[in-house]
């Protein structure tokens, strides 16, 4: 039933030569890989607005250009930056394969951290915008944004859990859709102002200035909207994802992508300033603009609010895309789970996108659906992970001196010290707001990984064969003791002890004795049997059945010899019915927790079926 169920929902399994097959061509990669950059500047105007118009009045928007315009002008040093990674690194892992080859290992992996951080919040983020758009065309819905939030998050995850193929073809034409509906936005609106000399007639009024802009001010500011170049890194994580040749295409993406954030973050911040649009409200910046622009109850308002829900909602696709592949690049280096490494029966990183899913959905309901709660958690993670990547790579060329270094060089330097000082304003202006937690969490995440790193370390030790050694092998027999734990004659027992008959003489039957009855019992039907085995009763007056055959089978692993090995078989039932488990004392469960901690023991597990 859960076969055809995870059939019906995810579809059916691909064959590992599939892969190539699921991989994104440059139309579907833009979408997919670029939805949260894309996506970002959905919110991004109204950020800085939040930070300016409480202060500033009417004198935010004159501010606001010169805003846009330092992000903008950051936007294209990444861009330009990343390229230097694309060329260089790729297999994928962006500042965390960076970052370690160049720097070292615990700066990497603080720049693991930090990208595990954003991605997770990238999926709160965009999802909680995205509940907040619906909520704005249809207000009765309010209460439930942490909800709609979940449920999106959900949609994605199934679709995702698809695979890339099936992802890309169900969320790539709405991202399209909503460059058109805003570039045709941004277009009407600088048509009617600048041509038809229009003037627009603001929604909500606005408060005199009651400061100047300082420089403090405009920092903080400039920090909240750097919130627009979040998901810039994405394309660079994901260029195993692209079909062959990956680094082209990527590279094509990176600059689709550049062209597109520039004209719709510019364009989006022009309209602010033009249409007066007033953060705060029960109702988006956009929304305001588009009402504007459109009118409330025309079909364009209703399609850019739509498409604007979607986008911020497919923003998370972007997540799900690149955060599994990083988990499965660490988990081959041994620093997260193992499993996290293996392709699901679709191809995808299942088990990523589930660990996705579950972290950002609880994010979201402890949030209670709200986007600007996260936001100041948002920033300075992404921008952790832009200085450590632009930092390797600056070192990385100062190092080599290959090619045309010095530009090279110029360039990521030029990115590391923009990025390194923008994280600083970021975090000063953001720490009170909540980016103290991430400045915690990523050395907790960092700690963790190390120690996952150091088990499987000890592990591989414990492992490693000697390949000159041939002492492993065991060139002659050797005595078997072997012990059949018993507390009732039944067929269970003796399928066990048939089984235990096989492997040697030196077989004991062992009885821990709590109603001296019962005990009576079980001797005489045991004698009935006829079996040479011996039978080893032991009383226990306390009842510790289990603690006495652990101490019984200590002691005998005390008297083994070289390369002597104590075998333990033991029934266990195969319950059908899920449920029927919880009827059944789980004896031999508890049992193996203790005995397997014993080296040279073996615990054989026969199973009974029973039918219903």
């Amino acid at each position: 039933m859960f076969k055809k169920i995870q059939s019906l929902l995810i579809g059916k399994a691909l064959k590992t030569t599939e892969l190539a097959g699921e991989k994104f061509n440059v139309i579907w990669g833009l979408p997919i890989l670029s939805s949260d950059a894309i996506s970002s500047v959905a919110y991004a105007s109204e950020e800085i607005l939040l930070v300016l118009v409480p202060v500033l009045g009417m004198y935010a928007y004159g501010s606001m250009i010169e805003i846009a315009i330092a992000i903008s002008a950051l936007l294209f040093v990444l861009i330009f930056s990343y390229r230097q990674i694309i060329d260089n690194y790729p297999h994928g892992g962006g500042s965390y394969i960076v970052a370690s080859e160049n720097i070292g290992k615990i700066p990497g992996l603080v720049a693991a951290s930090s990208l595990m951080i954003d991605y997770v919040l990238t999926v709160a983020v965009s999802t909680c915008a995205g509940s907040a758009a619906i909520t704005s065309a249809i207000p009765a819905l309010l209460q439930h944004k942490a909800l709609i939030a979940i449920l999106l998050i959900g949609i994605i995850t199934l679709g995702n859990l698809r695979g890339m193929k099936e992802s890309a073809r169900v969320f790539g034409t709405p991202t399209y859709l909503f460059i058109l509906s805003i570039v045709i936005m941004i277009i009407t609106g600088i048509f009617k102002v600048v041509i038809l000399k229009e003037i627009p007639v603001q929604l909500y009024p606005l408060q005199q200035s009651t400061q100047d802009l300082t420089l403090l001010l405009f920092l903080k500011a400039f920090s909240s909207g750097c919130t627009a170049l979040t998901g810039i890194e994405a394309v660079s994580d994901g260029i195993p994802n692209f079909k062959s040749p990956a680094q082209r295409n990527a590279k094509i993406v990176l600059a689709m992508l550049a062209g597109i954030v520039f004209i719709i973050f510019g364009g989006l911040s022009y309209l602010s300033t033009m249409y007066k649009a007033v953060p705060g409200q029960d109702i988006t910046v956009i929304a305001q603009i588009a009402i504007q622009v459109f009118g409330q109850n025309s079909f364009m308002f209703f399609a850019v609010q739509a498409t604007t829900a979607i986008i911020l909602v497919l923003a998370a696709n972007t997540a799900f895309s690149d955060l599994p592949l990083l988990l499965s690049i660490l988990a081959k280096d041994g620093y997260v789970p193992r499993q996290l490494g293996s392709r699901g029966t679709r191809l995808s990183f299942s088990k990523g996108i589930i660990v996705l899913f579950l972290t950002s959905s609880f994010l979201v309901y402890i949030v209670d659906g709200s986007q600007h709660m996260l936001l100041s958690l948002y920033a300075v993670g992404v921008f952790i992970s832009f200085t450590l990547s632009q930092f390797g790579m600056f070192k990385k060329w100062m190092k080599s001196k290959e090619g045309n270094w010095r530009h090279k060089a110029f360039i990521n330097g030029l990115g590391a010290t923009v990025t390194a000082a923008t994280c600083i304003i970021i975090g000063i202006e953001k720490f009170a707001h909540g980016a103290w937690i991430v400045l915690i969490c990523i050395p907790v995440i960092v700690t963790i990984m190390l120690r996952i790193r150091r088990h499987y370390n000890k592990v591989r030790d414990n492992l490693k064969i000697d390949l000159h050694s041939n002492e492993l092998i065991i060139k002659e027999a050797r005595t078997k003791h072997v012990i059949v734990p018993v507390q009732t004659i039944n067929k269970s027992f003796i399928k066990s002890l048939n089984y235990a008959l096989t492997m040697g003489e030196n077989i004991e039957v062992y009885h821990v004795s709590t109603n001296e009855e019962e005990t009576k019992k079980l001797i005489k039907k045991y004698g009935e049997l006829g079996i040479a085995a011996q039978l080893i009763i032991e009383n226990a007056p306390y009842r510790n059945i289990n603690d006495k055959l652990v101490a019984y089978v200590q002691e005998k692993h005390k008297q083994l010899k070289k390369n002597e090995v104590i075998t333990i078989v033991m029934p266990q039932f195969i319950i059908h019915k899920w449920w029927h488990q919880t009827l059944h004392n789980q004896t031999s469960l508890f049992l193996r927790r203790s005995i397997l901690k014993m080296r040279n023991v073996v615990i054989v597990i026969v199973p009974y079926i029973i039918n219903e």
